[in-house]
């Protein structure tokens, strides 16, 4: 299937030279994604879908053209060439539109594992099935079952293009998801955990089954605290919500627009010591780990803040070329319908050295939060953010009763000079992940 695709996307571009384009590119995927979903040990829906497509660029003075098409017969793949030219007459000339030249190799990453595709469907079922039963016989406070689930895509990818760049790999991913809700009079807490690996048999349904019965069930009975100015440290899934914020900034395509709160702070201190933050497409056993990006150039690993000073920003080819830099392979595509803009891979915070017991151990007073409510309307311009909050309160160096509608407000780069600690459990959620982190002090409001 892949030396097809490649065969016909060198046919495509040739196509499209020689129908006028000075430069052009095609893209196509061909993925499939299988969702298996129950509730009550029953299975509830069971899903393949497919998907498959082709996206072409073509450039012609200065001026850049797109279209798609998820027919691939060659009278659909021509109507998309000539669509692709008109397009491109009616926008503006703009000098950093270009292309990636050819490389000589790629990272050689495995993202390929074929027990994903030979797995039986029962079996996935039966792991769906054992994510519930364990988080429902946890704990007899553990009484309903919002989701609970398994998921696993394949797809095959192959970008070439008019300056003989023709490159193709082919991946897999699997995982199991879990929320579940804890009742005790009349409280009501939810508690979730997802686990996503690049091997099948490193699912571990018993581990994400207890993760979210545990995270309900310790919330339950939560107190509403006064305001206070405490230490506060993040579980990982919160920090990456907040690493999720700072994302956008991050990239070249933000500063050069004057939407980040990033820009001119090149070479500056942007955080404290113990924060380092990066970008790696390449990433062993990472979910979105590629030999190349979406538009065929070298995946590779970003040091974005090293140690709270800020060294570089992501880009793709166009970003570069704008800044006279070179591209750190972050050309993302979420589809053959759309083009290369610039997104992170496997972003993260560096785990530190200690452990997440340690990091919490001499506080004597604080919040270890667990949720937060209202992270989407934080502002990746200015930084500000203002989110309800809840988790358990510190006590001597131990987590003890747990907290609810708490509201802290701040701003995310003043929270990136605050932190005091970074743990050693980095954690992942899909593309972004996070390590517990320790804030030097915060102030919570209570509700």
């Amino acid at each position: 299937m892949q030396s097809q695709l490649s065969q016909r996307a060198v046919e495509v571009v040739h196509r499209a030279q020689q129908l006028g384009a000075a430069m052009s590119e095609v893209f196509f995927i061909n993925s499939k994604v299988l969702t298996i979903e129950v509730r009550e040990q029953t299975v509830e829906n069971l899903k393949l879908a497919e998907e498959r497509g082709l996206g072409l660029r073509v450039f012609r003075d200065g001026r850049m053209g797109f279209a798609y098409s998820a027919d691939l017969s060659p009278e659909a793949v021509e109507e998309v060439i000539q669509a692709a030219l008109a397009n491109s007459r009616q926008t503006t000339v703009d000098e950093g539109n270009c292309l990636p030249s050819p490389v000589a190799s790629y990272p050689e990453l495995d993202l390929y594992d074929p027990r994903i595709r030979q797995a039986e469907v029962e079996s996935k079922i039966e792991l769906a099935k054992e994510v519930e039963r364990v988080g429902r016989e946890y704990d007899p406070r553990i009484k309903i079952t919002e989701s609970a689930g398994y998921e696993d895509s394949e797809y095959q990818i192959t970008i070439a293009n008019s300056l003989g760049l023709n490159a193709s790999y082919c991946g897999a991913y699997c995982g199991l998801y879990l929320v579940v809700v804890g009742q005790e009079q009349d409280d009501n807490q939810t508690g979730f955990a997802v686990q996503y690996r690049l091997r099948y048999d490193e699912l571990e349904p018993n581990k994400v089954g207890r993760e979210a019965a545990e995270k309900a069930v310790r919330m339950l009975g939560a107190r509403k605290i006064g305001t206070c100015r405490v230490p506060v440290v993040l579980d990982p899934y919160v920090a990456t919500s907040f690493l999720g914020v700072l994302a956008p900034a991050l990239t070249a395509e933000a500063v050069q627009k004057g939407k980040s709160l990033f820009a001119s702070r090149l070479g500056q201190s942007v955080g404290s010591e113990a924060i380092t933050i990066i970008d790696d497409g390449t990433l062993a056993n990472g979910i979105a780990s590629s030999p190349f990006d979406g538009e065929g150039f070298p995946s590779s690993r970003t040091v974005l803040i090293d140690r709270g000073n800020l060294q570089t920003f992501l880009y793709n080819t166009y970003t570069a070329a704008r800044d006279g830099v070179v591209s750190t392979g972050n050309g993302v595509r979420g589809s053959f319908k759309t083009t290369p803009e610039v997104g992170t891979t496997n972003f993260f915070i560096q785990p530190g050295s200690i452990s997440p017991e340690k990091l919490i151990s001499d506080i004597s007073e604080g919040l270890y939060i667990t949720e937060v409510m209202g992270m989407h309307t934080a502002n990746p311009i200015s930084g500000d953010f203002s989110v309800g909050a809840a988790g358990l309160w510190i006590k001597n160096g131990e987590l003890t009763t747990p907290v609810r509608g708490v509201a802290i407000a701040g701003n995310l780069a003043e929270l990136l000079q605050a932190v005091e600690g970074v743990a050693d459990n980095l954690t992942f959620f899909g593309g972004k992940g996070s390590p517990t982190i320790r804030i030097g002090r915060m102030t919570g409001s209570g509700a």
